[in-house]
């Protein structure tokens, strides 16, 4: 079969031709809010598939199954703690700030305290959480194109990089959002497709539940794929154990504060609700989102537990033994895709792959280029700038981006896809997270107490990311969020109490964002 006959190929290549297709359509934007929010004019049902493809990334994708198939139970705890994030979103968030209305997360800032250093601080934790964000999407494209495609690791981030700043920089919002939109039902397909394999296969939950659990010994016909030449030893009533992955309780507990609040502050979710027309329209586009998520972190945990069946049979083709070894644990939802399907569900999995890169990716794209051409460019450069320059500004920060996301994909070459995600999340949890519950449902809050809760939130969960060894051994945490979390939300609420000088006009904003009369703002 010629080479770009084959599924794998082919499928990829009709998704890259569908993405040009629709940023060709909706390459037209007349104004920053074509550009930066769409026009606001979609519907609950486009952008909760849009909310879906944002928050469903390559990591979840691939990630969710692959740390079941490693971790048993204590990887299927992962999904638990997304869900969460999402459901307190819809219920805290998402009709209050489509209420407020904007084009970006730092102008609920900006206005709610008339605050320029406000928004100069919002920018600052934009850019790092979408760069922290960035990098493992990059990573895992890369890892995908060399193992599948066999490129080289430098090919891939260039290559990714290349698709970004034409699909978004072209694009803007409008085609962001309808090819999220899109590449959300891809992958939500994909994964349909292997649970009915599987299922079809005889390889039932509780039944291959029950022999892995009975598996204790060497894993048959491995030998020839590791480092040391021996099969690789299994104890099936380990993995289907828990606590067996987190060394304590407080462990336990600071991941699971850290992810699930870290949903609340991702900058490329939150802006999502000022596309919806309405706050009417956001909450169900939270709610939609909501039923997406669920459905898909279900199938993840079942395909990681038949990966893990597939593997311990030992008798799958020797390219997916090889693959379920050298790929690790992120590579564990195309080989299954492989062994239950062959060459052509391997071909659609890689295609959601890659759908769920490029979604992820250019959400964190647009709400950065918000960040430097809106907020910084246009607020402190050029005070009069035009509609027109507006978006020119916004297109060539794209550019920026690509370059400094793809510096930061190099770097990141031998680091887990899942441990920055999860810094990622716990990033935003300590620093907008709590700016955006208390600002919206706190009249209290103070220019100065939310300037502290970022910067304090920040620079706190930063410090314990990559000076984690400086610390003593109790404050060592995998996921800092159990100290960096209540740091943000502590910040703010005091430096509040003592700085006092709440914004006059703090009635008419609860006011815009709480009340009915603004559902149809």
């Amino acid at each position: 079969m010629s080479t770009f006959l084959e599924p794998k190929f082919l499928l990829t290549l009709i998704l890259m031709g569908t993405i040009v297709y629709i940023t060709y359509l909706t390459k037209r934007s007349a104004t920053a809010s074509d550009y930066f929010v769409g026009g606001r004019s979609f519907g609950w049902f486009t952008n909760g598939s849009a909310i879906g493809g944002d928050y469903l990334s390559a990591a979840t994708f691939l990630g969710i199954a692959g740390l079941t198939y490693q971790l048993g139970y204590d990887g299927a705890y992962y999904a638990f703690c997304f869900s969460i994030g999402l459901t307190l979103l819809a219920i805290f968030v998402a009709g209050p700030l489509r209420r407020f209305g904007a084009y970006t997360v730092a102008d609920f800032l900006a206005y709610r305290f008339h605050s320029r250093r406000a928004r100069l601080a919002a920018v600052a934790v934009v850019l790092a959480i979408s760069g922290f964000y960035a990098a493992p999407q990059l990573l895992g494209a890369a890892q995908i194109l060399s193992m599948f495609f066999g490129t080289s690791y430098e090919f891939g981030i260039i290559f990714t990089c290349s698709v970004m700043i034409f699909y978004v920089g072209i694009g803007g919002m409008k085609g962001t959002t309808l090819n999220q939109a899109l590449e959300l039902w891809i992958r939500l397909g994909a994964f349909l497709l292997m649970v009915g394999a599987a299922i079809w296969g005889g390889l039932h939950y509780q039944d291959i539940l029950a022999s892995i659990n009975e598996f204790k010994g060497t894993i048959t016909g491995t030998a020839s794929f590791t480092s040391d030449g021996k099969d690789i030893p299994f104890d099936g009533s380990v993995w289907t154990g828990t606590g067996n992955y987190f060394p304590s309780f407080w462990q336990t507990i600071s991941m699971t504060i850290g992810l699930s609040l870290g949903t609340i502050g991702l900058p490329h979710i939150l802006l999502r609700f000022y596309t919806n027309p309405s706050a009417k329209a956001a909450r169900r586009s939270a709610l939609m989102a909501i039923g997406i998520a669920s459905a898909f972190f279900l199938f993840a945990v079942y395909l990681g537990v038949v990966g893990r069946s597939i593997f311990l049979n030992g008798n799958a083709d020797p390219a997916v033994m090889k693959d379920l070894i050298a790929g690790g644990n992120n590579m564990v939802v195309p080989s299954t895709a492989q062994a239950l399907g062959g060459e052509w569900l391997l071909g659609l999995v890689i295609a959601g792959a890659f759908a769920a890169v490029f979604s992820n990716l250019s959400g964190l794209f647009i709400a950065s280029s918000g960040a430097l051409a809106h907020d910084l460019y246009a607020t402190f450069f050029r005070k009069n700038i035009t509609e027109k320059e507006r978006v020119i500004a916004g297109k060539a920060s794209i550019i920026v981006l690509g370059v400094l996301y793809g510096i930061l994909g190099l770097m990141v070459k031998e680091a887990s896809i899942g441990h920055l995600v999860a810094l990622a999340f716990t990033v935003a949890a300590s620093t907008f997270t709590p700016i955006f519950i208390l600002g919206i449902w706190w009249r209290g809050m103070t220019e100065k107490g939310a300037i502290a809760g970022l910067v304090l939130g920040l620079v706190s969960s930063m410090y314990m990311i990559f000076f984690k060894t400086t610390l003593p051994e109790f404050m060592q945490f995998n996921v800092p969020g159990i100290i960096t979390v209540p740091i943000g939300f502590l910040s703010v609420y005091i430096v509040s109490k003592l700085d006092r000088k709440v914004p006059s006009d703090v009635n008419e904003f609860m006011k815009q964002v709480h009340s009915k009369e603004s559902e149809a703002a």
